[in-house]
């Protein structure tokens, strides 16, 4: 009896004692784990496999943050654009320049946001009161700027200052949480469930994806096709990302019983800078030839420093010397929503049964990942493993990274092809010109010391093209000589360089006159249409355009501005002189195009007018960019989502967080790349899109160097390995913390 007592008590220790460890060895200089973390907790599994439970709510809670994030990116260029329009902002050069410069600053600020994250996570809070804690500054940062979206709402100044603060918190909580989410969710699966935890990588990237389709969308109906305040609704575009960002923060506090909380493992950041920077003094104060060599650089830090984290600053190095190259992929990446945008403004975006806008184009990344995901993951690389190639993360990011190259290469084509509709460029010392003879005969156009226009111009005839005037200086004065029914008559008018014109000859008061009027330089920026009206009545008109648009033009042959509208058919515009109103058909104003619109006279109920194309609509269909757009998502499938794993895998379990900082870290400075090379070197488009895509191609072939000498390991294993060779020393002590322990 006693002794089936003693060793039921005993039985009862043992039992307590493997719940609960009595000693926890902590490397000399590290302090141990405070707070309540259960690490060893599972999660409930989902449908049997060997997916925890938790991932769910991860997901979920990516999924919501996205859209929250992407849905409010979008949606800052437009405020800006019509504060800027409405005078709100101070002056059109104040918009373009400090506001420009300060949202950059903001946004590329996430780069040290991502460590203040990171350093929070490892060496304080943890991951979990990281990601709260942080989403609750994510969530006031959109809720100011909802409210500093609301026109009524105080003066210029006070607009400026809560969209600046508001982006400022929103730069702090997304930076801060995006390299804790990840890791995070990679921390939810158990070392033996790789596999699971590598496709999870991908559901996660899918999350991703998908939250910005969606908000690619949503937002700007909300914006645009809901009114409030008599205008553009932004404070609704802006509160629906905010009311997500809630929503992702419910979702992910609603999971906490089923989390696996890592426990924060001291200030790791600080404590690799701190090996790294000992190792390099180290060595230079020992640099003479009777001391023995070490293995590695960082073997130098030995005499402080614990085997195991000499180790895993070995591995982080490693990785991160790897990460160098990777910033180039970026640099590219991210000039779908820039340069590829501006492409799109410039090509034909009817496509029969919708017209896209430019900017709708960027819709094309998200859902090719959607579709790409489950078709690599389930298609291309078990088949690809069939074949006994051993397609190594690696190879997946290298060729990943030929495909961006390649997508890039056909921007180039697309953007030649593109420029071939353009305006010609202007010179010093020349201008364009083009005739518009609204006369009811030919007219013979003479210009003094010029080669030009030697058939005469019909009545009433589309100029083909402009024809180039060369000056002998920066402006001319020239001699026009008009034939016209056996009558001559010459007109002086003066002309600058680089300019372009359009000479308009019609009959007042029974004799032949002219005028020289300017036209624009280029196409209409945003694939938008410009019109100008010129009144062959003897009565001044106001004409309707639509809703929004009027315009005033004199009697006369008089000459408007020109208006700037949307790709459309204006089949009911309305034109009222002192005779009464009458409708006014212009018909289809195409994309990118310029037309002079002449009112020649009133038949009916409605007036009679003469279209000119005098810059050429857009001919380029935006269809053609769909390849470009298959190749880089392909290539961010194999880059982005095999990176974001690969950078998990490679690193220990008390430096994931820092890994996955530096994998974002390559994405801030490909953004920043764009903007240096941008400003550093202005070049026509297509010469950047080639600039770039050699430049990638460079890249490759470095980082596939790099890659071939690469080799793979795991942590576990090397953290096992390090356990056995350890040996205690006076410079390298194991401490024995004792911890209190039931009985």
């Amino acid at each position: 009896m006693v002794g089936d007592k003693a060793r039921g008590e005993m039985n009862a220790f043992q039992r307590n004692e493997s719940k609960e460890t009595l000693f926890t060895f902590i490397s000399a200089g590290d302090d141990p784990p405070k707070g309540d973390f259960p690490v060893q907790k599972k999660s409930p599994k989902l449908c049997g496999s060997n997916y925890p439970l938790s991932i769910a709510f991860i997901v979920v809670n990516e999924f919501c943050e996205r859209f929250s994030y992407y849905g409010m990116r979008g949606m800052w260029p437009c405020l800006g654009r019509d504060l800027c329009i409405a005078g709100l902002l101070y002056t059109p050069a104040w918009c373009s320049g400090v506001v420009l410069y300060v949202v950059t600053v903001v946004f590329q600020s996430k780069l040290v946001f991502w460590d203040a994250g990171t350093i929070m996570a490892d060496s304080w809070l943890g991951k979990y009161k990281t990601i709260i804690y942080l989403s609750i500054v994510y969530v006031v940062g959109h809720l100011i700027k909802s409210v500093g979206a609301i026109p009524s709402l105080g003066n210029q100044v006070v607009h400026v200052v809560l969209s600046m603060v508001g982006l400022f918190l929103i730069a702090l909580g997304t930076g801060g949480i995006k390299p804790c989410v990840s890791a995070f969710g990679g921390d939810q699966f158990e070392e033996e469930h790789t596999s699971e935890r590598s496709k999870f990588f991908s559901v996660f990237y899918l999350s991703i994806n998908a939250g910005s389709l969606i908000s690619t969308f949503v937002t700007p109906v909300l914006r645009g096709d809901v009114k409030c305040f008599g205008e553009d609704c932004y404070a609704l575009a802006f509160g629906v990302p905010a009311a997500l960002m809630v929503l992702a923060l419910v979702v992910f506090i609603a999971g906490s019983g089923l989390y696996r909380k890592m426990p924060p493992q001291g200030n790791v950041l600080l404590e690799v800078c701190k090996c790294i920077g000992f190792a390099i003094k180290n060595r230079l104060k020992n640099r003479s030839h009777h001391i023995p060599k070490r293995d590695h650089w960082l073997d130098w830090a030995s005499e402080k420093y614990s085997k195991q984290l000499i180790g895993e600053v070995k591995m982080v190095t490693r990785v991160l010397f790897l990460f160098i190259p990777l910033p180039m992929f970026w640099a590219l990446f991210d000039q779908q929503g820039s340069r590829w945008t501006l492409q799109a403004t410039k090509m034909n975006a009817d496509f029969g049964i919708y017209v896209l806008q430019p900017d709708q184009m960027q819709f094309l990344n998200p859902l090719l990942i959607l579709v790409f995901i489950p078709i690599f993951d389930l298609g291309l690389y078990p088949l690809i493993s069939m074949c006994k190639f051993n397609f190594t993360p690696i190879k997946k990011m290298a060729t990943g990274m030929i495909l961006a190259g390649m997508a890039f290469g056909l921007a180039a084509i697309v953007e030649v092809k593109i420029n071939e509709t353009d305006m010609p460029q202007l010179v010093p010392k020349e201008s364009l010109i083009q005739v518009l003879n609204l006369a009811k005969n030919p007219v013979q156009v003479t210009i003094e010391d010029q080669d030009l226009f030697q058939q005469p111009v019909e009545a009433f005839q589309d100029p083909a093209e402009y024809s180039n005037l060369i000056l002998n200086g920066e402006q001319q004065n020239l001699h026009f000589i008009l034939q016209h029914q056996g009558l001559s008559l010459t007109f002086n008018y003066t002309v600058k360089e680089k300019s372009v014109y359009s000479l308009i000859v019609f009959e007042a008061e029974g004799s032949l006159s002219s005028r020289l009027i300017t036209d624009l330089k280029a196409k209409p920026e945003n694939g938008l249409a410009a019109v100008r009206f010129i009144n062959g009545l003897s009565q001044d008109a106001n004409l309707t355009i639509d809703s929004k648009q009027f315009v005033a033009v004199p009697k006369n042959y008089g000459v408007s501005e020109y208006l700037l509208l949307e790709r459309d058919k204006y089949s009911n515009g309305k034109c009222i002189t002192e005779m009464g109103e009458f409708t006014l058909d212009l018909g289809l104003l195409d994309f990118g195009a310029s037309y002079t619109v002449v009112v020649t006279n009133v038949s009916g109920d409605a007036v009679k007018t003469w279209k000119s194309e005098d810059i050429k609509a857009n001919s380029v269909h935006m269809a053609w960019q769909l390849p470009q757009y298959l190749l880089i998502s392909a290539g961010e499938v194999m880059f982005s989502i095999t990176g974001l794993a690969f950078s998990y895998s490679q690193s220990p379990a008390s430096m994931k967080s820092v890994l996955q900082a530096g994998w974002l870290l390559t994405v801030a400075v490909g953004n920043t790349f764009v903007l240096v090379v941008a400003q550093a070197a202005p070049m026509a488009q297509w010469a950047e899109f080639v600039l770039f895509t050699v430049l990638l191609f460079a890249v490759c072939i470095i980082f596939s160097i790099m890659g071939y000498f690469y080799v793979s390991v795991d942590p576990e294993d090397l953290r096992e390995k390090e356990e056995k060779t350890e040996t205690p020393s006076r410079g390298n002590m194991i401490s024995l913390v004792t911890q209190k322990t039931k009985l």
